[in-house]
């Protein structure tokens, strides 16, 4: 079989970091352009605009979307209604209705849509899905707490309407949460700090449970100096379980039971490869209904001015 013509669309720093190794390393995949205002990658012809790469490119297959949320939608919409496999970055929109609408395009148009969630494919994630499916859960508690100065300087969307503030990070957490837990569980009650010169939040304080009851606990923070948290315990009736660093390790009572290389965006581009030949999609909105429903039910707290 021929390798997937691919093309990518916004050249930014999670692209060369991320997207660009694991298309040079899947034989599935050849990149064959890019659109982007600023951003090119050296040897592969690139254009400013999805449009102009569209026209000029007809045998892409398939079209990576790696700009901010925000903007995600109609170059989605333009790629779907010229029959392109289309892959999203996380969050696979700004909006819940627009990603489902991209859905139903998708399938009318026989492509494929891929809303992408990295984190899930985190090494120790299913290490401690079947652990978690093994005993009973007594509580569960999020911390996912970064510097958002380190990792996103100067990114002015994410403090924008749509740009999800510290659920940009946060939604990570929440992905690898309701793929983890055997049942689901629903926000009952949230904080969101907002510095008063912003559109998004800088820190959530989240509760939840599920229908038996099971309580669990999230707190992103964007303001944490020193080392980084991406870590979720669970208490169990097998002991403490801790999934951390994002997802690279599973530590049961104390000890380091799973651990291995990140392979995320790799993993990322095996499934999107899997579902174009497969001929489906794979659209898990539950993340995003999170964020979504904490928007929608939670307390807001203004906070001191935030300043790059």
């Amino acid at each position: 079989m021929s390798p997937i013509n691919l093309a990518i669309v916004g050249v930014g720093k999670i692209v060369r970091d991320q997207h660009l190794p694991s298309i040079a390393k899947n034989p599935d995949f050849e990149l064959v352009a890019t659109a982007s205002r600023h951003g090119t990658v050296e040897g592969i012809k690139s254009y400013t605009t999805i449009d102009a790469m569209l026209d000029a490119e007809p045998s892409i297959d398939a079209v990576s979307l790696c700009m901010p949320p925000q903007y995600r939608y109609e170059a989605a919409y333009k790629a779907l209604i010229a029959g392109k496999h289309v892959f999203l970055e996380k969050p696979p929109g700004a909006t819940l209705s627009e990603v489902a609408d991209l859905e139903a395009l998708a399938a009318k148009q026989g492509a494929s849509l891929f809303a992408s969630w990295h984190s899930r494919y985190a090494p120790a994630v299913e290490a401690a899905k079947a652990f978690l499916a093994s005993t009973t859960i007594n509580s569960v508690h999020v911390i996912w707490k970064e510097d958002v100065r380190h990792w996103h300087p100067n990114q002015e969307w994410i403090w924008q309407a749509g740009g999800l503030g510290v659920f940009d990070p946060g939604i990570n957490a929440l992905s690898i949460v309701t793929h983890i837990l055997p049942r689901p569980a629903f926000i009952t009650e949230a904080v969101l700090e907002f510095p008063e010169n912003r559109d998004a939040p800088i820190a959530a304080d989240i509760h939840f449970r599920d229908a038996d009851g099971l309580p669990v606990h999230a707190e992103f923070d964007w303001r944490q100096t020193g080392k980084q948290s991406w870590d979720i315990v669970a208490e169990t009736a097998a002991g403490q379980m801790v999934l951390s660093e994002g997802g690279a390790k599973l530590s049961i009572n104390g000890t380091l039971t799973f651990a291995e290389p990140e392979q995320e965006y790799p993993s990322l581009y095996r499934r999107f490869a899997e579902i174009i030949k497969a001929g489906t999609s794979d659209v898990d909105l539950a993340p995003l209904r999170h964020v979504a429903d904490a928007f929608m039910l939670g307390k807001r707290k203004f906070v001191e001015a935030f300043h790059d």
